[in-house]
């Protein structure tokens, strides 16, 4: 039995504005119609795989969730990290919450890969098995189309069909040494894929890093299963070490083999990337806008909203969202590395969280605010319901101007249809329903002295937050 692990941490800084701390890359449809998290579980479907295991962050759960459902088929299992603690803890959870009697092949996959050839994908696994099935840990090694210095590398050894014994890990190179091994063609790009059975990385994680291995054993002795999810002691994993799998057990175990991979793959870390492998016009540019534009060539263009007009442009990238607009040069995109520890020293909201944020009921977008009043625009799925609730500082206005919402304010419950409006008073316990089949939108007015989102006394809630 082969079950995918797919690890979907991670903040992906490299891609914002559009990637954001609350709503990271692997959530997001950079490439296709899908996001990077459903493209990594479709490209399963040519595989005979159990139902897959999610690990992300808790504060992602609903998202991640969310996201499988809308696939269809079999959920899985989500495994929610308390805190990071990088991929060898990680996959020392995958092990020992999979099924000890079966003893599976954990297929270990990032959710933030593109991979531009599924047959061979799928091809390199299934003959990558074997390797697995016989007690070896083995890694995928990305045939090098360049000297790339993001990423990186893995030596080959002596041949073990149908892949090589591992020789050594190296660390990103600069660019003349990377181009000394892409020349040698004794090295691979580390992609970070694995294949081995649950059982022999649990024994190599308890020879080479016991003390990682025992704080994710008493991490699941009392896990908890609250709707789509497992719970681990938040206590225990925290005080597990932060170490990643090739420092903790790859570079240390003689059972190492990496299987090379030539399947068009990119790991999509910065704009530069996915200019790489986004289709483009005749221009040489890669456009998911609306655009008007003259004499533009070799430009990734992305905007979901506004029209996007240039003049004269040779290799940007042009990025709008709602509430932050990115332009640099496109060889330079691994810079905006900087940008971000700006925002982090400034403490600013446009590193955490979209002007457009997402909840398990819904969304709103926050359209419009000033100093006592903020605007939002929310949206509630059929169904669902939020939080019993009240605040200390704000007054809010309900328009209905789509479908039907269920109203509790105070002692009262009543319904509030379209072009009608209800008014919650500082202090009163409130609640807001969709009773209907269709979304609710409504039109919200906060106005007070305070409007935080950190306003809000919680008394009774559907998703278990506090």
């Amino acid at each position: 039995m082969v079950v995918p692990v797919v690890l979907a941490g991670g903040s992906g800084t490299r891609l914002w504005p559009l990637s954001r701390t609350q709503f990271p890359k692997q959530f997001l449809p950079l490439v296709g119609e899908h996001t990077m998290l459903q493209q990594t579980l479709l490209r399963l479907s040519a595989l005979v795989t159990a139902p897959p295991m999610v690990i992300c962050n808790e504060e992602h759960r609903f998202i991640a969730a969310e996201q499988l459902r809308a696939l269809g088929g079999e959920m899985g299992s989500i495994i929610l990290e308390p805190c990071g603690r990088n991929t060898a803890p990680a996959l020392a959870l995958a092990s020992l919450l999979s099924d000890s009697e079966q003893d599976p092949l954990l297929l270990v996959l990032a959710a933030d890969h593109v991979i531009g050839d599924a047959d061979t994908f799928t091809h390199t696994v299934s003959a990558a098995i074997p390797l697995a099935k016989s007690g070896k840990l083995v890694t995928f090694g990305v045939v090098p189309d360049s000297a790339h210095t993001g990423y990186g590398y893995i030596r080959r050894g002596a041949a073990l069909a149908p892949g090589f014994q591992v020789s050594e890990f190296v660390e990103k190179p600069n660019q003349d040494t990377a181009q000394q091994y892409v020349d040698s063609g004794e090295y691979l790009w580390n992609s970070g894929m694995f294949l081995f059975r649950a059982s022999r990385y649990l024994a190599e994680l308890r020879r080479h890093r016991p003390d990682i291995a025992s704080a994710c054993m008493q991490a699941v002795a009392n896990t908890e299963h609250d709707l789509d999810f497992i719970r681990l002691d938040a206590k225990a994993f925290a005080r597990c070490p932060s170490d990643s799998i090739d420092y903790a057990v790859m570079e240390r175990t003689t059972d190492a083999v990496v299987v090379p991979l030539d399947a068009h793959w990119n790991d999509i870390g910065a704009w530069s990337a996915l200019w790489d492998v986004a289709p483009k016009n005749e221009q040489g540019n890669a456009i998911r806008a609306d655009t008007l534009l003259h004499d533009v060539q070799g430009c990734l263009i992305h905007s979901d909203e506004r029209l996007v007009a240039a003049v004269g442009l040779d290799g940007l990238v042009v990025v709008d969202t709602p509430d932050v607009l990115l332009v640099a040069d496109r060889s330079r995109t691994q810079e905006v590395k900087h940008l971000v520890e700006q925002l982090k020293g400034q403490n600013r909201h446009e590193l955490e969280c979209h002007r457009k944020v997402f909840r398990p009921w819904g969304c709103y977008d926050s359209i419009d605010n000033g100093q006592r009043y903020q605007v939002k625009h929310i949206t509630v799925k059929p169904g669902a319901k939020l939080s019993v609730q009240m605040h200390h500082h704000r007054a809010e206005h309900w328009v209905v101007v789509s479908g039907t919402a269920k109203v509790t304010n105070g002692d009262e419950t009543f319904l509030v249809t379209e072009n009608e409006s209800t008014f919650i008073p500082v202090g009163v316990v409130h609640a807001l329903e969709n009773p209907g089949k269709v979304p609710l939108e409504l039109i919200e007015v906060q106005s007070g002295s305070y409007l935080g989102e950190d306003d809000i006394i919680r008394f009774e809630d559907n998703y278990g937050r506090v």
